[in-house]
């Protein structure tokens, strides 16, 4: 039988989100924090690059403005990219308040330039930024009174008015769309448990693991798209999934990003180097799709790269530093440098192959400046959310400095809050579902979903792509349901659930833009329309 726990405020996602907003709030609040995994298992743990802030005189908050809008594809939402941008400065000192260890030049922090940037602006930790960052917060986060930490726990379902009206409950209108916590399934006993909290956070991540070939964790399985979804939330550009470059082309590496730093720092994109002749005299292909070269956004690069390899047969291009220093390679980038080396590729001497991979979500869940959903007592922070700041195109290390800043908006909101009760949630119901006879069931749909997403729904798009898609999933939701009906979840059939969900979810916004902006490429609609506007879907509740 599962309990039923009672917090001040529930947070769903341990990345640098989450962290945030519990640290910002627990001074004053009980907090739980759940996590799927460990702590350490989410994205912002393997985010490489850094966070973009204006911290130089040459810089201005306006150009840092300016390349975020021409990154998105100048479908960015104005208010929200000076927010961000404004207080980019701000969440660096904080964290370096809370002892992240920045990499320095003297007694200023170093700064490199991505793909994207007019300017050196990332602040980063060499080229293991997220990890120093998620690790420094962990101890701050383990220390705190008010922090409960409930780790192994992935939620299944945010418990609204609707659950309590079923359990016999007379409520309001009003009181009826609202969230009052969430269920949570503890993968170590297997058990189903209600914790419930005047407020909820979610900060779930994306949903790269839609794709079969994704530098995310396993844990990016879109489970806070789909929940809010499910509860009445609306949700916008989903279409824009951003495939990431530069992932290391290995059979023996999975997921393993090679970061937009490199580029930044004068990597060379070629053609891999014909049989006999020397490693690094492959074609620089970058100037032919784009005046900014390797210095282009993501998705131009993305594009140009997946163009190469299927103009040539390739399995992957290759990015050259050979003509850096090897002292520069080791010590601004060793974690790279060194998994590279485990695998036999000496980054000194050797371009590195690679290939594009689903890398961030920049649509989700519909928030305003203070991450409240359409939910009330509900709010999303950090990947998990459109806020508009991204547009179509999420430009190079606003991901981090994303979650910060909208994890402390999201921290004052809650502060500002009075008189919210915690209601008591009904427990769930265990006992409408046995054990599953057929697991292969759900580990067939969940390779077949993947396939097809990339096969139809990848970097170029076509209508006729995007209906086999649609057939496809409607097919899969329809088993998948039948299976949570009847059957003990599991973590496997929940993600499953919940990927299925926020596929269908990318596959209806892809079909309705008629046009190719930034992320969404369709050869339908090769033509940018002229106005801008976001694709915004809401539920039938």
């Amino acid at each position: 039988m599962g309990t039923q726990q009672h917090y001040d405020v529930v947070i769903v996602g341990s990345g640098l989100a989450g962290m945030t907003a519990a640290l910002s709030v627990a001074d004053t609040k009980q907090v739980a924090l759940i996590s799927k995994g460990q702590l350490l298992s989410g994205s912002s743990d393997w985010a490489q690059g850094g966070i973009a802030a204006v911290m130089d005189a040459d810089d201005s908050i306006h150009n840092h403005y300016l390349d975020t809008m021409v990154a998105g594809a100048n479908l960015g939402e104005a208010d929200a990219v000076q927010f961000v941008v404004e207080n980019a400065p701000n969440s660096i000192a904080w964290l370096k308040d809370a002892g992240v260890p920045f990499t320095m030049e003297g007694e200023a922090l170093h700064l490199t330039r991505e793909g994207g940037h007019s300017h050196r602006r990332i602040v980063h930790a060499a080229d293991a930024t997220g990890h120093a960052i998620q690790s420094t917060l962990i101890k701050k986060v383990l220390a705190h009174p008010n922090i409960t930490v409930l780790e192994h726990h992935i939620a299944v379902d945010l418990i609204t008015g609707k659950h309590l009206a079923h359990a016999g409950e007379q409520l309001s209108n009003a009181d009826l769309h609202r969230c009052y916590g969430v269920y949570v399934l503890d993968t170590q006993t297997e058990q189903v448990h209600a914790v419930a909290g005047a407020q909820t956070v979610l900060a779930t991540g994306g949903a790269g693991k839609v794709y079969l070939y994704t530098t995310n964790p396993d844990s990016a399985s879109g489970d806070g798209i789909a929940m809010a979804w499910r509860a009445g939330c609306r949700v916008a550009n989903m279409e824009f999934m951003q495939f990431h470059p530069t992932c290391l082309f290995h059979p023996h590496a999975k997921s393993f990003l090679i970061s937009e730093a490199l580029r930044g720092e004068g990597g060379i994109l070629r053609l891999p180097a014909k049989v006999g002749e020397p490693a690094n005299s492959g074609y620089r292909f970058m100037y032919d799709h784009d005046e900014r070269g390797e210095l282009a956004p993501r998705d131009v690069v993305a594009r140009a790269i997946d163009f190469e390899i299927k103009r040539h047969g390739l399995d992957c291009v290759v990015l050259d530093m050979t003509h850096k220093e090897p002292a520069f390679l080791q010590e601004h980038f060793p974690m790279i440098f060194a998994r590279c080396l485990e695998l036999g590729i000496d980054m000194r001497v050797t371009p590195i192959p690679v290939v594009p991979a689903t890398h961030y979500t920049c649509g989700g869940v519909v928030t305003d400046l203070s991450g409240k959903t359409d939910i009330a007592n509900l709010y999303a922070i950090g990947e998990v959310t459109y806020t508009g700041l991204h547009g179509a195109n999420r430009l190079a290390s606003n991901s981090l400095l994303e979650c910060v800043v909208f994890g402390q908006s999201c921290a004052r909101d809650i502060l500002q809050q009075t008189d919210v009760s915690i209601k008591s949630a009904p427990a769930w119901d265990a006992s409408r579902v046995t054990n599953a006879d057929e697991e292969v069931v759900i580990s067939h749909n969940w390779d077949e979903l993947r396939r097809f997403m990339w096969n139809y729904v990848g970097i170029v798009r076509t209508n006729k792509r995007l209906e086999r898609a649609a057939r496809r999933i409607e097919l899969l939701k329809g088993e998948i349901d039948e299976f949570y009906k009847h059957f003990r979840v599991t973590s496997d059939l929940l993600e499953l659930r919940n990927l299925v969900t926020c596929a269908d979810l990318i596959v209806k916004c892809a079909m309705y833009r008629h046009e190719s902006r930034g992320l969404h490429y369709s050869l339908d609609y090769p033509n940018t329309a002229p106005k801008a506007m976001p694709t915004v879907l809401s539920p039938k509740v």
